[in-house]
């Protein structure tokens, strides 16, 4: 009767023994710490560079005149503020002043605030990789690039005479006039009484500041590890600054694109 060879264990054991030395070795060659200098130094210096060269480019090719002195008596049209507050002139276009004045900001101050509060990631400060702050990364880049530097620049070089929409083939005409036939979101449903109007749209912000993340929450709080390490309470605050930022831009496309003004009306407030 032949003899049943006993199986090899030790190229397993090897194999394993090899990773470990490897591992070992890497973590000894890699030293834990660097040198502020050069390493990290040298990188601002270059970004530096970089935008210095290209702001300067910017400055010989654009042509930027100086105006006449000011003049109470001869404004010009259209009157802009300092491009650092043309995003907020831009939202007055959207929202009524006490909600774009006020409440957005301290929106945007107050979720700056509670982000220490909702941070859930495991390895604490100091890790801004992608893959660990996928969301908290793509979330910031939204809110700045889009509902920031987007209506400065909408404000700076699209907002002509008027404060009318020009695109930038188009010339600047002082003499423009369009009429624009604005309509609350309960009116373009059909809508007419202002009873059913305000049931409408108030109906319309719950289902998408409340029935949206609930469901989300429903469907994900046993599926996604994230929801389980937030916890409904930080959940909500997340989902309420989230989709408040998201509802801006829904009321910006809604404004352009469908000439929609206000999605709940009442006599007291409009949104």
């Amino acid at each position: 009767m032949a003899d049943i060879a006993a199986p090899d264990t030790a190229a397993p054991a090897k194999a394993v023994d090899k990773v470990v030395a490897k591992s070992k070795a890497k973590a000894e060659t890699l030293p834990d710490k660097v040198h502020t200098w050069p390493y990290l130094v040298r990188l601002e210096m270059l970004v530096a560079t970089f935008v210095m060269t290209g702001v300067t480019i910017w400055s010989i090719v654009i042509d930027a005149p100086l105006e006449e002195p000011a003049n109470p008596t001869r404004t010009p049209n259209p009157s802009k503020a300092p491009w650092y507050f043309l995003g907020l002139q831009e939202m007055l276009v959207y929202f009524d002043p006490w909600y774009a004045g006020v409440v957005a900001p301290t929106l945007i101050i107050v979720g700056l605030m509670v982000i220490p509060y909702i941070d859930v990631n495991p390895k604490g400060n100091g890790y801004y990789c992608f893959r660990d702050r996928a969301f908290a990364i793509t979330t910031f880049l939204f809110g700045f690039l889009v509902l920031w530097i987007v209506l400065i620049i909408m404000g700076t070089f699209l907002r002509g005479p008027g404060w009318y929409f020009f695109w930038p083939w188009q010339y600047w005409d002082v003499h423009k006039t369009e009429a624009l036939t604005n309509v609350d979101f309960a009116y373009a449903l059909g809508f007419r009484g202002e009873t059913a109007s305000m049931i409408v749209g108030g109906g319309a912000l719950l289902v998408f500041m409340v029935a949206i993340p609930a469901g989300l929450w429903a469907y994900g709080k046993n599926r996604f590890p994230t929801f389980q390490k937030l916890g409904v309470v930080r959940y909500w605050i997340t989902a309420f600054l989230f989709q408040a930022m998201v509802g801006m831009v829904v009321k910006a496309v809604l404004r352009i694109g469908f000439n929609i003004k206000y999605i709940f009306a009442s006599q007291w407030f409009n949104i």
